[in-house]
C-alpha cells in the first residue's frame, strides 16, 4: 500500500493518483527479486505503522542485481507520490526499454525458471490473519506478539532498560507501551494516520495482543468491562502540560462513540463537537504548550444496557479566569478571544460589535505587538471560528444564543479597555471617573446595559449600614479591580451557562433511553503538573489537583492492593512506592493546611501577601515546605514531581475573587436575557452556575439610589433577587471552591473501575522524533512506572469476591440452568476448567494477573457465543416452522377469500350478462319483426289487387272520431300490462312471451286498402313492441296486422286520424285485454316461453287455412269473435 494510500485514511482533504499503482510495481519487482515482499515478516497493522516512516524499501541484496533494475525500483518507490513517475514514463525507463525485441529469448527463459521452480517443489507460506477478520475468539497460548509491547515482560527492571525500550520504540513512531493494564503514551508532536475508522475496527472486541498498543484498546477495554461487568467505568489521563492529555481524551472519546453506535446519528456527531467547543473557550496558549486545558474537564459518556451511547455529560472545574484580564509573557488569552475577533474581521463585522480595526483591546494585547497582524493574516482562526459556528449549529444552539454569546464576549474586550483617571474635589482626593466614555458606552450598549449605570458602579460602591445606604467612591485602582472582576465574572458565568446548556442538549431522551440502567464511562481531562519560571496561584491549584489524581492512582495500584494482600493473607513480595498523602495533608488537612491558612488570611482586610507567607511559614513546619532566603514573596513546595517556587504576589486577591453588589445589580437590568439569567442563577459550591434556575424570593430590595438616579425606570424583572444570594457574600473564596471541586471529582471517579493512560512528554521543545533521555526519565520516577511495572509483574491487580467470581464466569465450568454456589471449590473448578496459571485464592477472593481478566473474558465470550449461534438456529427453526403455519393458515384464508368474492363476481356477471342478451334479444327481435313487416307489405298490397271504394272512405271518414273516441275508452278499461303507446313507454311484460316463443299466424282475412295502410303504420310507431291478434268467439275471420314506417328520433309520435287507426286500435285494445283477463302479470324484463299446452298456443295453432277473398276485405270481423284471421299474403311465422 502507498504511503499516501495510508495517509488519505486519516487526512479527509488528503488525495492519490495512479502513481499509487506504480508503488505496487516495484514492490512486486522487490518480491521478484527476493521472493518475499518488504516487511512480509511483520503483523499488517506494525506494516501501516512503518510505511509512512520507513524509508523506501529496497531489495535485500541490490548488489547481486543490476544497476537498472535497482534504479528502476527505487523510481517507482518515490515516496512523494507528486515526484513519482507515472507508467508512461516507466516504460522509457532503461531497464524497460532493452528488452524490446527479445520477447521470444525472454519468454524462453521463464519457462525453463519455471520448470526448475515446479522439479524443485514450491514452498507454502503462511499468510497473516486478515486485518477486518471477525473470526470467533480463540485463546491460543501459542498467539504471537512482540514481548516488546509490554513493559512487565522485561527480564531485567531498572530505570535503564524501560527508558531504552521506550526510545527505541518511539525512534519507530511506537508511542504507545503497556504496563500491564495500564497505557503510556508519549507525544509524537505530529499527525499519525493510526486513528482512522480503519483502525477502530482493528480494535473493536480484539484480543489486547492481535494488535500494537493503542489508546483505543485502552478504550476498548473500558467499554467492555462496562458491557460484561455492567459497572461505571473510569478513564484517568494524567501528565505533565504539553504531554498530549486532551489529543488522547479526544482519541477516547472518538472511539467510544464508535463502539457505542447508535441509530441516532446526530447524537454521535453532537458528542464530537463537544470537545473542540468547549477546548475553544477552556483552553489557552502557554509558554510549554499551544493547547494546554486551563480547566479540569470530567466527561462522562452514557450507554444503555446493551452498550449504544444515549447521551454525555460534562463537569468543569477550576477555570483559570484570571487569564482573561492578564498573561503572562509569551502567552495568549482564551483561543475564543481570537477566533471570534478573526471572524468577525472577515465577515466585515467589527463595527457591528464596536472592535477596532487596527489595534487590539487591552486584554489580547500582547508585549509583541503582532496581535492584529496574527488575525489578519493566521487563516487558522478564520478557519477556527467558522468551526465554532459548527459547533454551536449541531449541538443545537439557537441563533439568538449564539449571537447573545458573541456580544458578551466582544463586551468583555470593550470593557478592558475602560480607562480611569483621578479627580480632586474639595471634600474627595481619591474619586476616579471614566475620561473617554467611548469604550464605557461600547461595553453598555453590547451589554444591553445604561452607560451611566455601568459607570456608578465601577467608579463607586454602596455600603448598606444599620439600615442607611453609604455610597463610596472607588480610587482608580479599585475601579480598575472591579472592572477585572466584572469582565472576570462574565466570563466564568459565560463558560458555566455553556457547559450547563451542553448538557441539557445531550442528556438522554427519557421517553426512549432508560437512564436508571444506564452506565457511564467517565474521562478526565485536567491541566497537567506545571513549574513555570514565575508560578501564581493558579499553578498552586493546579499542582494540587495533580498531586490529588497521583495519590488516587497510588492508592488503587498500590496501596489498596498491598492491603488485600495483607487481609487475605497472600504472600506476596512488598513494592515500596512514594507516597504523597502527607503532602496532600498539608494543602488539605484543617485547620492547619495550606488552603485552610490561606482563607483564614483573606478574612483579615488588612492582610498582604507578606503577612500570609509569614503565617505558610509559621505552621506549615514539615519537609515539603520552605521559603528561600532573600525573597519575601515566594515560598517553595516539594512536590511529587519535583520541586516547585511559587510568587505569592496577589495571592489574597486571587483568593477573594470578590464582585461588587453593585456590579451584580447593573447586569441584571441588562435587556439580554442570557446576561440576565447569568447574574440571576446561584454559584454551587464548587463556584460554577447553577444548571436550574433558582426560584425568586419575595426578600428582595430594590436598587441602590445613585443607580436610580441616572435612569427614569430600571428594567430590574418583576422581583429581583438581592446580589447576596447570587455572589455568596458568605466570602466563598478560590480555595473553597477548589476543595469542593476536589470533592466532587473524587466522587465520580471512585464509583468507576479505574484505567489509566500516563502521557509523557519525550521533550520541552515540542520537536517531532526528539527523546530527551532526562526529561523522560523524571517523568518516570516521579509518576512510579518502574514500581507500577514491578507490582504489575508481581501483583495480581484484580481482587474478585468469590461469589462475583462464580456469577460471572459459572458459564465455563457449569451449565447454563444450575446456579452454583460462591464457593472456594466452585471458583477452583472454574480456575481449572479455565487452564489458568499463576492464581492465587485467599481466604474470600480470587487474586488474577492483569492477563488472566482479558483470557477469562475471551473464553467466556466464546462459550456464550455458541450459546448464542445454538440460540439463533433454534430460534429461526421455530420462526420458521411458525412461518409455515402462518402461511399456511393466510393461503387457506386466502382461499376462502377468493373463493367467496369469486363466487360474488361471477353471478354479479351472470346478472349482467343475462340482463344485457334479454335487453339484446328485445331488440333484435323488434329489429327483425320491423324487418318482415316492410319487406311483406308490398307484397301485400299488391296481392289485394283492388281499391278501397269511395263509400267505404267516406264511410270510415265519418266514423273516424267514433273510432278514436271508442279505442281511447278501451284502453282505459284495458289491463296493467297494456303498453302505453302514447307515452312511448313499451312494457315488456306482455310482449316477453311472444318474442320469447316461436309461433306462426296466418292470415285469411281481407280488408281494404285504406284499413291496412292504417294499421301498418301504427304497427311500425310501435315496432319495438311484438304484437299478436287476439281470438274473438267463434270467428274465423281475423285483421291482418301490418306496421308502418318507424318514426324518425324527436319525431312527434303519430295522432290517430283515421277511422283505420281507431279500428285497428280498439280491436288490438280489446284483445290485449282479454289476453291479460286470463294471464297473470309478468315484472318487467320478464320472458315467457310458450310451451305446448299455452292455450294461446293452441288457439294459433287451430287456425285453419282461409283463402283470399274481397269480401273479406269489405268487412270487418265480428266484434265477439275470439280468432284472428288474416290474409294468406299476411302469412308470417316469427321464430
Amino acid at each position: 500500500m502507498a504511503p499516501e494510500v495510508i495517509a488519505c485514511e486519516q487526512q479527509y482533504d488528503y488525495s492519490y493518483d495512479a502513481r499509487c499503482d506504480v508503488w505496487s510495481l516495484g514492490i512486486t519487482a522487490i518480491e521478484l527479486g527476493d521472493g518475499d515482499p518488504p516487511l512480509f515478516d511483520m503483523h499488517p497493522v506494525k506494516t501501516l505503522f512503518k510505511i509512512p516512516r520507513n524509508p523506501p524499501p529496497t531489495l535485500l541484496h541490490p548488489e547481486k542485481w543490476c544497476r537498472g533494475f535497482n534504479h528502476f525500483i527505487s523510481q517507482c518507490l518515490i515516496k512523494d507520490f507528486e515526484k513519482r513517475p507515472t507508467v508512461t514514463h516507466l516504460l522509457e525507463h532503461p531497464f524497460i526499454k532493452q528488452v524490446h525485441g527479445k520477447d521470444m529469448s525472454l519468454q524462453k527463459q521463464l519457462a525453463e525458471l519455471i520448470q526448475e521452480q515446479q522439479r524443485l517443489g514450491s514452498v507454502a507460506k503462511t499468510r497473516h490473519e486478515r486485518i477486518h477478520t471477525r473470526r470467533p475468539y480463540h485463546v491460543d497460548g501459542a498467539d504471537k506478539y512482540s514481548q516488546d509491547d509490554d513493559l512487565v515482560n522485561l527480564e531485567v527492571l531498572d530505570e535503564d532498560t524501560i527508558i531504552h525500550q521506550l526510545q527505541k520504540r518511539y525512534a519507530d513512531l511506537q508511542i504507545y507501551t503497556y504496563v500491564g493494564d495500564i497505557l503510556i503514551a508519549l507525544n509524537p508532536f505530529q499527525n499519525l494516520s493510526i486513528y482512522s475508522p480503519q483502525f477502530s475496527k482493528l480494535y473493536h472486541g480484539m484480543k489486547r495482543s492481535s494488535n500494537p498498543p493503542h489508546i483505543f484498546a485502552s478504550a476498548d477495554a473500558a467499554y467492555q468491562s462496562m458491557v460484561t461487568f455492567s459497572k461505571d467505568q473510569c478513564i484517568i489521563i494524567s501528565g505533565e502540560s504539553g504531554a498530549g492529555k486532551t489529543e488522547s481524551a479526544h482519541l477516547i472519546v472518538q472511539h467510544l462513540t464508535f463502539l457505542g453506535k447508535a441509530n441516532n446519528r446526530a447524537l454521535r456527531e453532537k458528542i464530537l463537537q463537544v470537545n473542540p467547543l468547549v477546548e475553544a473557550f477552556g483552553n489557552a496558549c502557554t509558554a510549554i504548550n499551544d493547547n494546554s486545558s486551563r480547566f479540569g474537564k470530567y466527561l462522562e459518556m452514557m450507554f444503555t444496557p446493551t452498550g449504544a451511547v444515549m447521551g454525555a455529560k460534562i463537569s468543569e472545574y477550576l477555570l483559570e479566569k484570571s487569564r482573561v484580564i492578564k498573561q503572562a509573557v509569551g502567552e495568549k488569552n482564551f483561543h475564543i478571544f481570537y477566533y471570534i475577533y478573526a471572524g468577525l474581521y472577515h465577515q466585515k463585522k467589527l463595527s457591528e460589535y464596536r472592535l477596532p480595526e487596527k489595534k487590539p483591546p487591552r486584554y489580547i494585547d500582547n508585549e509583541t505587538g503582532r496581535v492584529m497582524h496574527d488575525i489578519v493574516t493566521k487563516d487558522s482562526y478564520g478557519r477556527q471560528f467558522e468551526a465554532i459556528q459548527h459547533c454551536f449549529r449541531i449541538i443545537g444552539f439557537t441563533d439568538e444564543e449564539v449571537y447573545s454569546v458573541y456580544r458578551i464576549l466582544t463586551g468583555i474586550l470593550n470593557t478592558g479597555n475602560i480607562e480611569f483617571a483621578a479627580i480632586s474635589s474639595q471634600h474627595q482626593t481619591d474619586k476616579s471617573e471614566v475620561p473617554n466614555p467611548e469604550a464605557l458606552e461600547n461595553a453598555a450598549a453590547l451589554l444591553s446595559i445604561g452607560s451611566e449605570e455601568l459607570q456608578e458602579a465601577l467608579t463607586s460602591h454602596c455600603v448598606v449600614t444599620r439600615g442607611e445606604t453609604i455610597i463610596r467612591t472607588n480610587t482608580v485602582d479599585k475601579a480598575a479591580d472591579v472592572r477585572d472582576a466584572m469582565s472576570k465574572a462574565l466570563y466564568g458565568r459565560l463558560f458555566s451557562w455553556i457547559v450547563n446548556r451542553i448538557n441539557t442538549l445531550l442528556q438522554p431522551d427519557k421517553n426512549i433511553c432508560n437512564t436508571e440502567n444506564g452506565m457511564n464511562v467517565g474521562i478526565l481531562d485536567i491541566f497537567g503538573f506545571e513549574n513555570f519560571a514565575r508560578n501564581s496561584f493558579e499553578q498552586l491549584c493546579i499542582n494540587i489537583a495533580n498531586e490529588q489524581i497521583q495519590f488516587y492512582f497510588n492508592q488503587h495500584i498500590f496501596a489498596l492492593e498491598q492491603m488485600e494482600y495483607q487481609n487475605e493473607g497472600i504472600d506476596a513480595a512488598t513494592v515500596e512506592y512514594e507516597d504523597n498523602r502527607p503532602l496532600l495533608d498539608m494543602f488539605l488537612q484543617k485547620p492547619m493546611g495550606l488552603l485552610s491558612l490561606l482563607d483564614e488570611e483573606s478574612r483579615f482586610p488588612q492582610a498582604t501577601d507578606l503577612t500570609l507567607v509569614d503565617k505558610f511559614e509559621d505552621n506549615l513546619r514539615c519537609k515539603y515546605f520552605w521559603r528561600p532566603k532573600g525573597v519575601e514573596l515566594s515560598f517553595g513546595i516539594q512536590h511529587y514531581a519535583g520541586k516547585v517556587l511559587y510568587d505569592a504576589s496577589a495571592f489574597l486577591e486571587k483568593n477573594r475573587d470578590t464582585l461588587p453588589a453593585d456590579i451584580v445589580v447593573v447586569l441584571r437590568t441588562s435587556e439580554n436575557k442570557l446576561l440576565q439569567q447569568l447574574f440571576s442563577s446561584p454559584l454551587t459550591k464548587t463556584g460554577n452556575l447553577a444548571q436550574a434556575r433558582a426560584r425568586v424570593t419575595a426578600a428582595s430590595r430594590s436598587l441602590p439610589p445613585q443607580l436610580t438616579a441616572g435612569r427614569i425606570k430600571v428594567d430590574t424583572m418583576e422581583v429581583m433577587r438581592h446580589p447576596e444570594e447570587t455572589t455568596n457574600m458568605k466570602r466563598q473564596t478560590m480555595a473553597s471552591y477548589f476543595r469542593y471541586s476536589l470533592m466532587d471529582l473524587l466522587s465520580k471517579m471512585v464509583v468507576g473501575q479505574p484505567h489509566f493512560i500516563r502521557c509523557i512528554k519525550p521533550n520541552d521543545d515540542r520537536e517531532a522524533l526528539t527523546f530527551s533521555h532526562e526529561r523522560v526519565l523524571l517523568q518516570l520516577r516521579y509518576t512510579g512506572i518502574l514500581e507500577t511495572v514491578k507490582i504489575r509483574q508481581k501483583g495480581y491487580s484484580h481482587r474478585i469476591l468469590f461469589e462475583e467470581f462464580v456469577k460471572r464466569y459459572y458459564y465455563l465450568a457449569f451449565k447454563a440452568h444450575e446456579s452454583p454456589l460462591g464457593s472456594r471449590e466452585n471458583c477452583l473448578t472454574i480456575l481449572e476448567k479455565a487452564k489458568l496459571e499463576n492464581w492465587i485464592l485467599g481466604k474470600t477472593k480470587v487474586f488474577l494477573k492483569y492477563y488472566h481478566i482479558e483470557q477469562l473474558n475471551l473464553f467466556l465470550r466464546e462459550v456464550i457465543g455458541r450459546v448464542v449461534i445454538m440460540q439463533a438456529y433454534i430460534k429461526g427453526w421455530l420462526g420458521a416452522r411458525r412461518y409455515k403455519k402462518v402461511k399456511e393458515k393466510r393461503e387457506n384464508s386466502a382461499v376462502t377469500i377468493q373463493s367467496a368474492w369469486r363466487g360474488y363476481e361471477a353471478r354479479r356477471k351472470y346478472k349482467e350478462i343475462r340482463n344485457r342478451r334479454n335487453n339484446a334479444a328485445i331488440h333484435i327481435q323488434a329489429a327483425f319483426r320491423g324487418y318482415i313487416v316492410r319487406k311483406n307489405y308490398p307484397r301485400l298490397k299488391k296481392s289485394t289487387g283492388c281499391v278501397a271504394d269511395s263509400q267505404h272512405m267516406s264511410s270510415c271518414s265519418t266514423s273516424d272520431v267514433d273510432y278514436e273516441e271508442h279505442w281511447q275508452q278501451t284502453s282505459n278499461q284495458s289491463s296493467p300490462v297494456v303498453p302505453d303507446f302514447l307515452d312511448k313507454q313499451t312494457k315488456k311484460k306482455d310482449w316477453d312471451e311472444i318474442a320469447a316463443s316461436p309461433f306462426t299466424v296466418k292470415n285469411t282475412c281481407k280488408m281494404s286498402d285504406s284499413q291496412l295502410i292504417s294499421q301498418s303504420q301504427s304497427i311500425a310507431d310501435h315496432q319495438s313492441s311484438p304484437l299478436r291478434c287476439p281470438k274473438k268467439g267463434g270467428s274465423e275471420n281475423c285483421l291482418e296486422q301490418k306496421l308502418r314506417t318507424p318514426r324518425r328520433r324527436c319525431q312527434q309520435p303519430k295522432m290517430l286520424n283515421s277511422p283505420e287507426d281507431n279500428m285497428y286500435y280498439n280491436q288490438l285494445n280489446g284483445t290485449l285485454e282479454y289476453q291479460g283477463s286470463k294471464r297473470k302479470p309478468r315484472k318487467l324484463g320478464q320472458i315467457k316461453v310458450l310451451d305446448g299446452e299455452d292455450e294461446y298456443y293452441k288457439s294459433l295453432s287451430a287456425v285453419e287455412y282461409i283463402p283470399e277473398d274481397d269480401s273479406c276485405l269489405s268487412s270487418p270481423s265480428p266484434p265477439s269473435s275470439r280468432g284472428v284471421s288474416f290474409t294468406q299474403s299476411c302469412t308470417y311465422s316469427v321464430d
